[in-house]
């Protein structure tokens, strides 16, 4: 998995060029000057994708990618570092079992944890985690930045900010963010959801040192989109217009739509096909005028499309989704014309996949006739993580099971009561949350960002409310 991991990223083709319709950024004068360099070289050969664009950033030597530029620093201190903080032991105990169960305490105090096949870290978190920690080391007294949180953990997030790395904060400006504190000779680090093509410009004409964690399944997105811009499609983006992996990903295409769930979905099908009740020209574009890019015309616009997704979206709806559009464009336009006007997905990322398979499967044996029951499942993560929250719908939502996202221990409170994020995205306190007077079954999981160390701490936390509830 390692392998086709790295061989995935190294594959993964790249470009720049800003994207039509956004305000240009408050730059220094070397910085507009690049900037308008590109924008000549744009006009003057047409052919010059944001592909090609992508590529002119990359290949500079002020651009890092991968490990290779940090090796000896990941070798010597990094990993061991990462797993020294980020292990924890009763997970690792749990993952050793057969059943992958652990069980403590007797009679009314006794509890088990079932832990679900595939959970927490994923490669590509692990990877954005150690680079940015080895630019850290290699670079120790520079002053870094990161353009957004690097993975949506607030654990995680402290580290680097107690590693002095500073988070670019978001302002109201043409960009967005702070661009202005970053200094001649800084770093910048660019997060695992990737970074827009506005950004990656920017930093290019600013002329900073860039780290590029980018996980290589966004990558992979990006050169899907490539794709449908090369075929004159819109790109239709299963994801959540202002989660900053679509907005990257927005970036890279001459085109967008993106939509949210399946609900959207069925309305753009309906507008397109013209069913009575759809929205009119003047509906849709008031509706998704922030989802949709600036030129877009949906009249014009939907008539070839091509799938992606926000890597983190729920793997079954966004190949719903697809199987939609692909029925519409045949109903459009003939079942021997579909190829020119729809091109399917393959940008799931495998980490995400697994994860969904594996709460999934948890679920479906706790609601069989020969399996035992959950008093609830526990998902840890943060509350901003759209992978964790699509891990909390699938046993509430398909199962009918009680689950419970928390995104530290401290949402587990002495008095028996749980602070979670529920699926509509509130956040709640379920009192008497833990059955104190019997055996209890919980099941397990976290999202993609999330260390086994705080999947442990919760789990620490519930047993200790456990032992010291009194038993009649």
């Amino acid at each position: 998995m390692y392998l086709f991991c790295v061989l995935l990223w190294l594959s993964v083709a790249h470009g720049l060029r800003l994207a039509p319709g956004h305000g240009q950024p408050r730059v220094l004068a070397r910085s507009r000057a690049s900037m308008q360099e590109t924008a000549e070289a744009a006009a003057a050969d047409p052919e010059l994708t944001k592909k090609a664009m992508r590529r002119q950033i990359m290949t500079k030597s002020s651009y890092m990618r991968g490990g290779a530029p940090f090796e000896k620093a990941i070798h010597k201190d990094v990993s061991g570092k990462m797993s020294e903080m980020f292990a924890g032991e009763l997970v690792e105990q749990m993952k050793e079992s057969s059943f992958r169960e652990l069980s403590v305490g007797e009679g009314a105090r006794q509890m088990t944890f079932v832990l679900a096949k595939e959970f927490g870290f994923c490669w590509g978190v692990e990877r954005s985690i150690e680079l940015a920690w080895a630019a850290r080391d290699q670079y120790p007294d520079k002053t870094m930045h990161i353009t957004n949180e690097l993975i949506h953990n607030p654990g995680v997030n402290e580290l680097l900010q107690g590693m002095d790395i500073k988070f670019i904060e978001k302002d109201d400006s043409a960009m967005g963010k702070r661009f202005d504190t970053i200094g001649d000779g800084d770093v910048v680090i660019l997060p695992a959801f990737g970074a827009s093509l506005e950004e990656m410009q920017y930093l290019d004409a600013k002329g900073v040192t860039t780290v590029d964690t980018t996980c290589p399944w966004v990558s992979k997105v990006w050169t899907t989109v490539d794709k449908h811009q090369k075929a004159q499609m819109t790109s239709i983006i299963h994801g959540k217009y202002a989660h900053e992996e679509a907005i990257a990903t927005a970036s890279m295409c001459e085109t967008y739509l993106i939509i949210k769930n399946m609900a959207e979905a069925q309305e753009v099908a309906s507008y397109i096909l013209g069913e009575a009740g759809s929205l009119s020209d003047e509906e849709f574009m008031a509706k998704y005028k922030h989802a949709a890019s600036a030129h877009f015309d949906p009249r014009k616009h939907l008539k070839k499309i091509g799938i992606a997704n926000q890597t983190t979206m729920y793997k079954k709806e966004t190949q719903a989704i697809g199987r939609l559009f692909e029925k519409v464009m045949m109903q459009e336009h003939g079942a021997e014309n579909v190829k020119a006007h729809f091109a399917a997905f393959d940008t799931i990322c495998d980490a995400t996949q697994v994860r969904q398979d594996a709460i999934m499967e948890m679920s479906e044996e706790a609601t069989s006739e020969e399996g035992k029951d959950l008093d609830f499942v526990l998902v840890v993560g943060g509350w901003d993580s759209s992978n964790t929250a699509h891990l909390l719908e699938i046993p509430i939502d398909e199962y009918k099971l009680t689950g419970y996202h928390v995104n530290t221990a401290k949402c587990i409170r002495p008095d028996n009561s749980i602070e979670h994020r529920d699926v509509h995205g509130n956040i709640l306190v379920q009192a008497d949350a833990l059955p104190l007077d019997r055996a209890v079954r919980i099941g397990v999981t976290s999202g993609a960002s999330t260390p086994d160390s705080v999947v442990q701490e919760c789990v620490e936390a519930l047993i200790m409310l456990k032992k010291l509830a009194p038993v009649a």
